[in-house]
Order: structure tokens, then C-alpha cells, then sequence
């Protein structure tokens, strides 16, 4: 299908019933649907919003074109769970039905407020030069899950000395105030974040611009969350036009974080240290934050990023989101783990351990498509030591450390049905330890991979051969001792 403008921002709908279940069948006889990560059920799935908990569940919305594997009219589907594991579908959260939302319901954040969940958002509109017209707008749903919008949007324009880029609140309590962040750009084409404050969620006032040293940082901000953890202020964003400079910054957009002081609101102040990415591996992107009831912060990303085209858009359907973390700081840095309650996705259990000496060696009964596998290697002196799996005859997905570099490194080339090419095949980051531990969850078109409890992330999507499902371990010049631990999933 070729994709027109007119294709792009129509309504569910205006779909036919036979092309509605010609998408259902293609999506239903994708070889890469995924088993334990939140996936569209038809079209395309992009940024996690509104993560939030209320009455009792985990409330998160995400981006949604229904009709097909590109970006067009933007709903927010909605879907909770109890645990953070089991995921409800619950269906259309949000829809565009007004002037002010008309060419799709971009991201935005959810509160609890006042007995309801208060979700703002960024209404997108086109007029008829198809120039860009956004509001924020709000809608709010009780505990008996009915959704209301406002009519009228909540901010009405863009401050002066910004553009139409223009995006993505994310709102937070502080007192008997409520503030947001809003990803935007200057008029001069580059990169920043504003700060609104309110009493009461429907009437906000401008504060201006949030001050970091990164004063030209890319042309667009977009996604930002802030949040104190640790007694640290951290304002997590996704920024447009960031280049590559050697391991980092390799993907079409990054996102990551600034670290340091907690926000100074009254002067819009954010005393930080460097940017550092979020996530090392190749799909990743517009990630989203909440508190937990039991006090922590937990984040979700969109495994996948914009501008990209991916195997299973031949399928009708693209993109999932990443699992649960819980976020920490360690040492000025932030360290991700997989939420606790992913264990009770654990089924039986391998555990094997060995001696590797320059040679590559597979184990009976360790195999699989989907599984969680812990993976601890010490006492090496190789020179390179990892793990080969989704391992076949001729594919391979490759997570090894390199001892004379101290690097670990991510390697697809081999990973079956190639995607992003032209932005490489291969991530690495420098971790230096006398231990090395690999966390892995895979999927059946994915992998998250934990470095030493979270210390770095590696977020892919792989499209490997259902047959793809030997695990390998391997030394190269020279030994390494490893014990591995296996769940299937």
C-alpha cells in the first residue's frame, strides 16, 4: 500500500469491515508476534503515555495508528495490569474527535487528581497549508474507566520564540502544585524544554524556559519527564539531531538523561552533569516514568524508533514497548534492573557451568525463543568471551565483552532479517569489572539485555528464523568461567 496523506489520518471507522480483517490475519500470521511485551493488536505502536497508577491497577496508554505500520492519525490505546507483568487490553483511551486534537492525540502524562486520572496531552492539528497547530489538551477519566475530554485545550498556543514542534507534557505534583515539562523548539531550530505550573490541572501558566548548559543540543527535545529520585533532580528527554561521537549517540534519535541538583522551579534551574544515553542498543526511544505505591520509579520505553522501517511492517503491525525497569542512582549514574515481578513469568529453570577455553560450546536442553537468562563470567583471561543466541545454521545475535578494549558489545549482523543497516549493526559501551554479568530477556523478536544489575542497557529488536534457537557460550584466546542460569518464559 502506498501510504498517502489521505490513507495516513483516516479514522478506524472509515476502514471496511474486509480490510479490517485482512490486517487482523496478516498481523495473526506474523512469525515475530511477541509473548511477554505490550504490542499493537493491528498498526503501529509508538510512545508509552499516560503510565500511571490508579484505583488500584498500572494505567499506561501508548500511541496507535490502527490501519497500518506508519504513522498516522494518532490514538492513545489504553491498556493496565495489577502487576506490571499482565497486561489488559482495554482499547481506545483517547480519540481524536475535535478541532483541537483533529490530526491525532500525541503524548502526554497521567495524575491522579481530585478522585480521577487527569491525562494531558498534545493535540495535533493541520490547517489547510498543512502547517501545524498544537494544544495541549486534557481529558479525564473516573475509576469506572470512562473517559472525558474538555472541550476546550488547557494551553491554547505556543509562547513566543518557539515553533510548532511543540509536544509531549509530562506533569508532576509538587505540594499543592502541579507542574509540567514540554519538549519544544526555539525559533532558532534548536533543542529545549518549558515549564508550565497549575493549581488545579486546568489552568496553567507559562514559566518560561527550563535553564541547562545544553543550550544547542540538537533541533527537538521531545518526550521530557522530570523526576527526584535519591534526593537528585534527573529530566529525562529524547532529543532530535544529536551526531554520533565514537560508542555513543549511534541510532537516528537518542534518548537519555541529565543528572544532578533537584529543579529550582522558581527560577527554572536545572544544575546537571553530562547527558548520558539511556539505552545502548538499537531500538529505544520516548521513554516514560511513574512512582510506583510502593515508592518507586519505574520506567517503560518504545522499542522501536521513528523514521525507521521494520520486517514486520509487511505484516501490518509494528513496534512493541520495552519491559518495566526500576530505576536507581548509583555514583552519579543511573542504574535500570527489570522490575522484581517479572519472576513469575519464570518457568523451569536450567543452570549449567563451565570452564571455556578458547572454543565456542552449546549444552543439552539449552535452547529456546523466549526465556530469561542470567549469566555471570569471571576468572577470564580471553581476550573476547559472550554468548551466541537466537543461534542457527547461518544466524546468530552476538553479546560478547571484549577484555583489551573493556567494552561490551551488541552485534546483529547475523540476526536474521536485517533492519537499520544504515545506522550499523553493531552497539558497544565500556564497563570494567572483574565480573561481568549478562541479564537477558528474549522474545521472539527482541532482546533486553541487563549489564552487571543495570549498570548499562541494551534494548534490540531481532528477527531471526523460528528455528534460530541455540545458545552458545564462547572464549576467545584464552579462558573464562562462567555459570548460567535459564528460565523459560
Amino acid at each position: 500500500m502506498i501510504w498517502t496523506k489521505e490513507k495516513r489520518y483516516r479514522r478506524i471507522e472509515e476502514a471496511g469491515k474486509d480490510e479490517l480483517l485482512k490486517l487482523q490475519s496478516d498481523v495473526g500470521g506474523c512469525e515475530w508476534r511477541q509473548t511477554f511485551h505490550i504490542q499493537p493488536e493491528t498498526g503501529l505502536l509508538n510512545d508509552p503515555n499516560g503510565f500511571s497508577f490508579f484505583n488500584g491497577e498500572y494505567h499506561l496508554f501508548y500511541q496507535w495508528f490502527p490501519l497500518g505500520p506508519v504513522h498516522g492519525l494518532k490514538y492513545w490505546y489504553h491498556t493496565k495490569s495489577k502487576d506490571l507483568v499482565h497486561w489488559e487490553n482495554v482499547g481506545i483511551g483517547i480519540e481524536p474527535s475535535n478541532a483541537y486534537d483533529s490530526h491525532g492525540a500525541y503524548s502526554g502524562s497521567a495524575i491522579e487528581h481530585d478522585g480521577k486520572l487527569y491525562l494531558l496531552y498534545t493535540g495535533n492539528t493541520r490547517d489547510e497549508n498543512w502547517v501545524r497547530h498544537p494544544y495541549q489538551c486534557l481529558a479525564i477519566m473516573d475509576p469506572s474507566g470512562r473517559m472525558e475530554k474538555l472541550e476546550q485545550p488547557v494551553i491554547n498556543h505556543v509562547p513566543n520564540g518557539y515553533t510548532d514542534h511543540f509536544r509531549d507534557p509530562k506533569v508532576w505534583k509538587a505540594g499543592n502544585e502541579f507542574y509540567a515539562v514540554i519538549g519544544a523548539q526555539r525559533e532558532n531550530e534548536t533543542g529545549c524544554v518549558v515549564l508550565y505550573r497549575s493549581l488545579d490541572m486546568l489552568h496553567w501558566e507559562f514559566k518560561g524556559e527550563l535553564k541547562t548548559n545544553l543550550s544547542l543540543f540538537g533541533y527537538m527535545w521531545e518526550c521530557p519527564d522530570y523526576l527526584e529520585l535519591q534526593d537528585k533532580g534527573m529530566l529525562i528527554f529524547s532529543p532530535q539531531g544529536i551526531s554520533p561521537d565514537g560508542e555513543q549517540f549511534q541510532n537516528i534519535y537518542q534518548s537519555g538523561y541529565i543528572l544532578g541538583e533537584p529543579m529550582d522551579v522558581s527560577n527554572r534551574t536545572l544544575t546537571h552533569g553530562s547527558f548520558q544515553e539511556l539505552d545502548r542498543g538499537f531500538d529505544f526511544y520516548a521513554p516514560q516514568t511513574m512512582l510506583s505505591p510502593d515508592g518507586r520509579r519505574i520506567l517503560i520505553g518504545w522499542m522501536g524508533l521513528p523514521e525507521m522501517e521494520y520486517p514486520t511492517d509487511r505484516n501490518g503491525w509494528a513496534h512493541c514497548l520495552t519491559l518495566p525497569r526500576e530505576l536507581s542512582i548509583k555514583d552519579d549514574k543511573l542504574i535500570q534492573k527489570p522490575v522484581q515481578e517479572l519472576q513469575v513469568l519464570r518457568k523451569q529453570k536450567y543452570e549449567i557451568s563451565d570452564v571455556l577455553l578458547h572454543e565456542t560450546k552449546k549444552f543439552n536442553n539449552l535452547t529456546g525463543t523466549t526465556y530469561e537468562m542470567l549469566c555471570e563470567f569471571e576468572n577470564f583471561d580471553a581476550a573476547q568471551f559472550g554468548i551466541e543466541f537466537r543461534a542457527g545454521d547461518k544466524e546468530k545475535t552476538i553479546l560478547k565483552y571484549d577484555t583489551v578494549q573493556k567494552k561490551v558489545i551488541l552485534d546483529r549482523t547475523f540476526s536474521g532479517e536485517p533492519v537499520g543497516e544504515e545506522y550499523g549493526t553493531v552497539r558497544e559501551c565500556s564497563v570494567d569489572g572483574v565480573k561481568i554479568k549478562f541479564h537477558l530477556f528474549v522474545d521472539i523478536s527482541s532482546v533486553e539485555i541487563f549489564i552487571n544489575d543495570g549498570e548499562e542497557v541494551f534494548t534490540s529488536r531481532i528477527f531471526p528464523k523460528t528455528d534460530s534457537n541455540e545458545i552458545r557460550f564462547f572464549a576467545e584466546g584464552g579462558r573464562a568461567y562462567f555459570q548460567a542460569s535459564k528460565w523459560d518464559i
